[in-house]
């Protein structure tokens, strides 16, 4: 098992750039592939449910130097859980999310990184705003002085044609460049997470500094 992961990743390594963010999503991924993703040099590990990842990282407790993130669905009464168990939250998806993670994050000492996560393409299989209500949400959301917002997050609808794909990613690309043009003073866009198994080298070749995946790791889910 661990030769195979170490083996897979190498490949992938192989396909990606120094400065992009492999992030190994582990939902539903025993601690023992963990450790042996870990054994081949991974760092970042995403979990997408906050009691799943604490009963994991208590079983990991001596990898010190693991991050983790959050990429789920996150419902605002486990967002202080979330807080506590994470460094990034890729999956702030709501200006309801935003204010509860904002209100909690003034009792710690670290600002939260997070990513905001925006659907360019309307699916109602996903959630994050539509681009639209984005932009309109952007004053309230600089006003989360709390938080590190640290650019976008994204997952695209199913079934899309590669150029589709690419074009999609292009197109996060651009609107986290369109509001890093209005300078706000609290929104940071140097992070754009995108891209999965099946399409991380498009995310790629859109600017993804992050990719988020699992499957082409350890094989497919049970």
């Amino acid at each position: 098992m661990s030769s195979l992961i170490g083996d897979r990743l190498e490949e992938i390594r192989q396909k990606i750039p120094t400065n992009v963010r492999l992030v190994a999503v582990t939902k539903t991924v025993s601690v023992e592939r963990i450790r042996a993703a870990y054994a081949a040099g991974i760092r970042d590990f995403g979990e997408n449910r906050v009691n799943e990842a604490i009963s994991k990282q208590e079983q990991l407790q001596d990898l010190s130097d693991i991050s983790w993130h959050f990429i789920g669905h996150l419902q605002t009464n486990k967002a202080k859980k979330a807080l506590q168990h994470f460094d990034w939250i890729h999956s702030l998806d709501s200006l309801k999310l935003a204010r509860r993670l904002n209100a909690l994050a003034a009792e710690l000492p670290n600002k939260p990184k997070v990513c905001l996560q925006v659907k360019i393409l309307s699916d109602p299989n996903k959630y994050g705003w539509e681009v639209r209500d984005l932009l309109a949400d952007l004053p309230e959301l600089d006003r989360c002085s709390n938080l590190d917002i640290q650019g976008l997050m994204t997952i695209l609808p199913l079934g899309l044609s590669e150029s589709e794909t690419l074009a999609t990613f292009k197109s996060t690309a651009e609107l986290a460049e369109k509001i890093a043009s209005q300078n706000w003073p609290n929104l940071k866009m140097n992070q754009l997470s995108m891209g999965m198994s099946g399409d991380y080298l498009a995310a790629i070749a859109a600017g993804a500094t992050m990719i988020r995946l699992g499957r082409i790791i350890f094989g497919e889910r049970s």
